[in-house]
This record gives C-alpha cells, structure tokens and sequence, in this order.
C-alpha cells in the first residue's frame, strides 16, 4: 500500500516557527521536562522496592510521549477551526486549551480506566503472564505515538482511539504468535469492522450535520446580512449623493436666495435637534425633508434583524448541545447523579440564559458595523465550543495515554492483570501538560489541515462545523453508534467547504488514506516494539 501523499496546507499565521517565540519553546519545554521527572519520581515513590525501575521508566517515557502527540493531532484537530477562522490566534488556544484540556483531566477524568481499550483483544483466552500484559502495553503506547506523530508532521488529522487499538492488536499479535499463545483469533474482528464502518459513518454524518447547519446559517444569516450590507452601501451612496446634489445647486442660486435657503436649513437644524422631537411637516428646506427621506429607508433595511432573532436562537441551540455533551461525557466521571429530568432542565436553563445573553450583546452591537457585528458574536460562540470541546476531550480522550500507562502501573504494584485500573491525579496532570506541549511544538500543521487546508474558514463556519461535531458526537454516544471525533470533525469542515463550494478534495485524499492505514501502521510498531521490549526488558 502507497504512503498518501503529503500535505498541501498553507501555513498558520501566529503558529511556533513563524516568529521568534524562544522564551515560549523554553517554557513549555522547561514544563515538559519537569512533567517528566516529577512524575517519574512519584511513581518510583508509589511502587514496591522490588518493582523493576527500567520498565517503570521506559513506561513513564512512552506515556508522556504518547499524551505529547495526542497534543499535537487530537488537541490541534480541536481547535483547528478556531485558529483558521482567526478567532483564536495559536497562542490563545494553547492557552485555553492549556486550562480546559488539563482542567477536564484533573477533575473529570475518572478514578479507573479500562486496561484493555474497547475489547478489541481477549487478552484471556492468551493466558498471559502479567509482564508480558505490561509489555503489550508499552508496546501500544509506542505503535500509538509513533504513528501520531508521523501523521501530525504531515499534518493528517488521524484517530488517536485507532492508533491505541492499532497497537494493541500488533503487539497482541505479536506476543501470541511467538510465544504460541494465540493468533488471529485473539483479535475481536467485529470491533475492526466497527472501525472500518467508522472511515464512512463519522465523516458522513459530521458531513451532512454540517452542511445543513452551516447552510441554514448562511441563508439566513450571512446572505442576510450580505443584502443588508449592500442596501447600507447603496444608502450610504445616497446620502453622498444628495449631499452634493443639493451643494451644486446652492451654488446656483443668488445671493439673496442663498441667504434665505441658509436660514432655512438652519430653522430646520433646531427642530431635529430637539429633545422633544419634531414633525416632518415642521422642516422648511428640501434637504433635510429628503435626507429623512433616506433616512426612513436605512431604518427599513432593519440590517441586525438576523442577528438579533436568528444567532440567540442558534446560541441556545448550542448551548444545550455543549450542556449535554459535558453533563454526559466531560462530568460523566465525576460522580454527578443527574437525573433525567434534571438533567433537561439545566439543560433548558443554561440555553435560555445563554439566549438571553446573546439577544442583549446583538442589541449592544446595533451601532457596530454589520460585519463586524456578525464576526464578533460568532467569534464568541465558537470560542464557547472550543472550550467545552477541551474539557470533554481532557476528560474523556485523554485515556488514551492514560489506559495503558494506567495498566502497566497496576502490574508492577499488585503483580496481577485488573480489568480496571486505578488513574492516579499526578498521571492526569503530567498527561494533561505533555498534550498541551505537545500542541505548542508540533501541531501547527495539523491545525493549518483543519483551520484554512480543507477550506476557509470564519467564525461562523468554524461554529457551525464544531456545534454539528459535538451533536453527532453525542447522539452517537446515545445510540452506540462506531465513530471517531477526529473523522466527525473533519467530516464537519468539509460540508462547511460543499456548502461555499470550496472543499479541497485533494487534501482529503491522503487524509482519509491515512485514516485506512492508522491500524495496520500503529499494529506494526506495536508488534515490532513488544518483540523488542520482551528481548531487552524481560
């Protein structure tokens, strides 16, 4: 199978490398660093004396470097549209997600996860030793990170929950074979054909979700305000118009008729200046009774209109879809007993005050030029789901780097092999930093795939693509449906790029090439890797 092609997207502005940004690259290399260490000294502290330090080691650095590249796919496909629709710069992600991505971790995280990821290898029927468990696991760590982070320097948005699974799978493989403890049959193929149906199922739905959000947005809103504008500008032309066509003919008149007519519009001057107001009937000069003339036609144009009906409405919308997926995704792990009716209500709640909020900023920017009305209110929404995009993914995603590790860390203390494993809050916060790190210095590209690659975004496309993610994400959740964030977002972008006709189809050819090749290519690394591990380690 041919490698895809690489990527074709422009550069980010505002993105590490394009400016000197030394002191940013030694911070958060210096953060990194003291992730790294500190966490390795409280895991050594946590262990029995006779637990073997090299693997405690090797798995700490594997961990680290497995949340380093989720940073740099997963977190930078998150907020590729806020930094390409110009809502966000590079720096102002980092920083949200920074807060969001590591809050979500910390606080809602869970207490256990899951050593084996989905079911996707009955690890029992193998019979294993609880070293060469561990061993499978460091080797999914490494297949995992190993393949992220070649898809992130070519800047392919990739999942990072196939890439664990991917590696699982080769190190499963791997170990079974050699060791003649299982084959094929170890694998639970209807799990990969789950993941095959997810290629089409998570880009499609993200896709049409999108596209019907994304095209009601701009009929009844952009184009909206695109004729607005336009009757404004017209308006406006007007106005310049009457102007000099009553100049021209002021400077005809004689001097006495000039006097008279400057007396006039002056009686006219205080009657609209009036605090009491004034009748029409009142005004003495044609200039002013044709300027309000015009005047009446702007007011007709009633340019916020869409803004003030349509985006609360929208924002609401949005609001209980955020609500929803963080009461059942981004909290699910905090222990929070919401009932369902409890849960609809704050729900309905929280979208009536963020309607509420919405309806009186559009009023408070009447004044504000139309587009920039439009920018600024749309700017805020996305931001909104950017931020609750972060803490679900620190919540719930994140697991990825910590499931594993988690496993390894269980072995080495109880010398058995859990189903569950307990998730330390120093394993959170280290993962939490290195995901963040790892978005400063290599996710750059991806966010450029994502944010101006596969189309041009603005805020209000941006919001549109995040909000259906975040629905599909979580009616699928509900029904049990296979799918992946990562291929529902991007799926989301490009019917966003079909509704203003400019996806880049050529970009999405060696993206969904590398979506094929996540398994296998992560399935490799891992089985090459727990070879290597078992011989040096074991």
């Amino acid at each position: 199978m041919s490698a895809p092609a690489p990527s074709t997207a422009p550069p980010v502005q505002g993105a590490p490398g394009t400016s000197n940004d030394i002191w940013w690259h030694v911070v958060f290399g210096s953060l990194l660093l003291a992730a790294l260490v500190g966490f390795g000294f409280w895991a050594i502290g946590e262990l029995p004396a006779t637990a073997p330090l090299g693997i405690l080691t090797v798995t700490v650095l594997f961990g680290m470097f497995m949340a380093f590249n989720i940073g740099g796919n997963d977190v930078a496909n998150s907020f590729g549209t806020s930094v390409g629709a110009g809502t966000l710069t590079m720096k102002q992600a980092l920083l949200v997600a920074a807060v969001f991505e590591v809050g979500g971790a910390v606080i809602a995280g869970g207490e256990v996860t899951e050593t084996v990821r989905s079911g996707i290898v009955d690890l029992e029927a193998m019979h294993l030793e609880p070293m060469d468990f561990a061993f499978i696991m460091m080797a999914a760590l490494l297949g995992a990170a190993v393949w992220l982070l070649i898809a992130t320097q070519r800047g392919w948005p990739v999942s990072t929950t196939h890439s664990i699974v991917g590696g699982i799978v080769g190190g499963s493989l791997a170990l079974g074979f050699t060791t003649g403890q299982g084959g094929w049959n170890v694998v639970q193929w209807g799990e990969i054909g789950q993941i095959v149906i997810s290629w089409f199922l998570s880009p499609l739905l993200g896709g049409i979700l999108a596209y019907l959000l994304f095209g009601a947005i701009k009929r009844g809103i952009l184009r909206y305000n695109e004729e607005a504008d336009q009757q404004l500008r017209d308006i406006k032309r007007q106005r310049i118009e009457h102007r000099d066509r009553h100049k021209a003919a002021f400077e005809r008149l004689d001097e006495l008729q000039q006097i008279a007519y400057t007396n006039a519009m002056a009686r006219d001057a205080v009657v609209v200046s009036s605090e009491d107001g004034f009748d029409r009937d009142e005004l003495e000069s044609d200039y002013y009774r044709e300027l309000y003339e015009i005047q009446d036609r702007r007011d007709e144009v009633d340019a916020h209109r869409a803004l003030e009906v349509w985006v609360p409405l929208l924002a609401a919308f949005g609001a209980v879809v955020i609500t929803s997926m963080l009461l059942f995704k981004g909290l699910s792990n905090m222990g929070l007993d919401f009932t369902p009716v409890s849960s609809v209500l704050l729900m309905l709640m929280i979208g009536a005050a963020v309607w509420l909020a919405v309806f009186i900023i559009a009023k408070t920017l009447k004044r504000t030029a139309l587009s920039r009305s439009t920018f600024l209110l749309f700017s805020w929404m996305q931001v909104f789901t950017a931020c609750a995009f972060a803490f679900s993914h620190g919540s719930n995603d994140i697991a990825n780097a910590v499931g594993p590790f988690a496993a390894v860390f269980d072995v080495l203390r109880t010398e058995t092999i859990n189903a569950e494993a307990a998730v330390p809050a120093p394993l959170m916060l280290a993962s939490g930093i290195a995901l963040v790190c790892g978005l400063w210095f290599v996710g750059r590209k991806v966010i450029a795939t994502v944010g101006t690659g596969l189309t041009t975004m603005h805020p209000a496309s941006g919001f549109a693509a995040e909000l259906s993610a975040a629905a599909v994400v979580m009616t699928a959740s509900v029904l049990g449906l296979p799918v992946s964030s990562t291929h529902i977002l991007i799926g989301a972008v490009l019917g966003v790029g079909l509704v203003n006709r400019a996806a880049n189809w050529n970009l999405m050819k060696p993206i969904a090439m590398a979506w094929v090749i996540t398994v296998p290519a992560a399935a490799v690394i891992g089985a090459v890797g727990v070879l290597v591990l078992r011989a040096v380690l074991g």
